[in-house]
């Protein structure tokens, strides 16, 4: 009889989903799964984990942001406004779609 050692989840290391994002198709996929949980919270989360991705500081010059304002509009609790998103969205090179539910 073998004897398995309980690990700890506070052992486990966190997963961060940003080093997962190699590429445009990663991104698009990871966004559309985000988008069908309907939480804005969560969308701007996901958004950040991108940035966070690509370089805070380059996605927030592309979107014409702060980076600090970029980093507060991202955070999973906030609450961005439409265009912020749109124009992460663009300097992430992705758009926002809609089809039928």
């Amino acid at each position: 009889m073998s004897t398995k050692k309980a690990i700890k989840v506070s052992k486990l290391p966190r997963f961060d989903a940003a080093e997962h994002l190699n590429n445009e198709v990663d991104v698009a996929e990871y966004l559309a799964v985000v988008l069908e949980e309907n939480d804005p919270a969560a969308l701007a989360g996901a958004l950040g984990t991108i940035a966070r991705a690509r370089g805070m500081s380059d996605i927030a010059r592309a979107a014409g942001l702060g980076r600090e304002s970029l980093y507060k509009a991202l955070r999973a609790d906030a609450d961005p406004r439409f265009d912020t998103i749109q124009r992460v969205c663009a300097a992430l090179g992705v758009r926002l779609t809609v089809v039928p539910a």
